[in-house]
């Protein structure tokens, strides 16, 4: 018999509160939570908003890039690998668990950085796609709003200043990350395009210009 062949990867970024977690959910398929490789909040590399003393969390320096490509490529190989247990509210990690996979061919790592690994997930072997999400500036802002004020993820100053900045800047967010090799789509495409990927059949790679 012959070995199973490594599992494949899709990466799933977009701005937050675009919905990449719901799409994951909905997908059926197993889910690398990309959030959870976030540095902790007394970490001295974290980068701050320019003329501000907020720590900038949506900055791709706030987030553990090495870690995270290690533990994709672990599930790759291998069908599992621990994973942080990271606390939003408390900008820490409180414990780690063993994320399992099983055998399936394919699985989601979402995340609002996941753009910034598609090369090196492509060099690997590791990608079957990359996607961006994209609902439009109101409609983001407004459900990122809603869901982190209901989780209690940061002081209510804090989630205003961020969604505002977010909002003025969404178009150059998806498009930096389209930039970096992920596909624009909407919800529907993009179950379209993971359903497509979980049946073997051949999607359509966006490389950057």
């Amino acid at each position: 018999m012959h070995p199973p062949s490594p599992a494949r990867v899709v990466l799933l970024c977009g701005p937050s509160g675009s919905g990449k977690s719901l799409v994951a959910a909905r997908s059926g398929l197993p889910v690398l939570r990309l959030d959870d490789f976030y540095k902790e909040g007394d970490d001295p590399t974290l980068p701050l908003v320019d003329g501000s003393s907020d720590i900038d969390w949506d900055h791709p320096r706030s987030w553990d890039t090495d870690v995270a490509v290690e533990a994709i490529a672990r599930l790759c190989a291998s069908g599992s690998t621990p994973v942080p247990v990271y606390d939003i509210a408390l900008s820490a990690r409180t414990g780690e668990e063993t994320l399992h996979i099983g055998r399936t061919p394919l699985f989601i790592a979402e995340g609002v950085f996941a753009a910034e690994i598609v090369e090196r997930c492509r060099e690997l072997g590791l990608l079957a796609d990359a996607l961006c999400l994209s609902r439009g500036p109101f409609t983001t802002f407004r459900r990122r709003f809603l869901r982190d004020l209901k989780e209690g993820r940061k002081s209510v100053p804090f989630l205003v200043r961020r969604g505002w900045r977010l909002m003025r800047a969404e178009r150059s967010i998806v498009a930096r990350q389209v930039s970096l090799g992920a596909h624009p789509c909407d919800r529907d495409e993009a179950l379209s395009r993971l359903a497509a990927a979980a049946a073997g059949r051949q999607v359509r790679q966006q490389t950057p210009a």
